[in-house]
């Protein structure tokens, strides 16, 4: 099973990386995944290096809808969030 689930591509991301120059990218990774083993996968993948690593567990929404057939309530699961810095000079092409 892979670590990483897919990249987090969004507009506040792309507004760091252009405007601000982190060099910062987010992935989506699985809740069990440790940081070496995050690091690891990106320099292997994308063929870059990675300076450092921040993970977080974003915590999934309650979410609830009336319907016919009544009043239906659920949750999205949580995930584990992976912020990239990459070395200077570096990047990754997504598109």
């Amino acid at each position: 099973m892979s670590v990483l689930k897919k990249p987090l591509v969004s507009e506040k991301w792309e507004l760091i990386n252009s405007r601000q120059g982190h060099n910062q990218y987010a992935f989506k990774a699985a809740l069990d995944a440790t940081k070496p083993e995050i690091k690891a996968e990106i320099e292997k993948f994308y063929d870059v290096t990675v300076e450092s690593i921040r993970t977080l567990v974003v915590a999934g929404k309650r979410r609830s809808r009336f319907t016919k057939a009544g009043f239906i309530q659920g949750k999205s699961s949580n995930y584990k969030k992976a912020v990239v810095t990459l070395a200077k000079g570096e990047e990754i092409d997504f598109y």
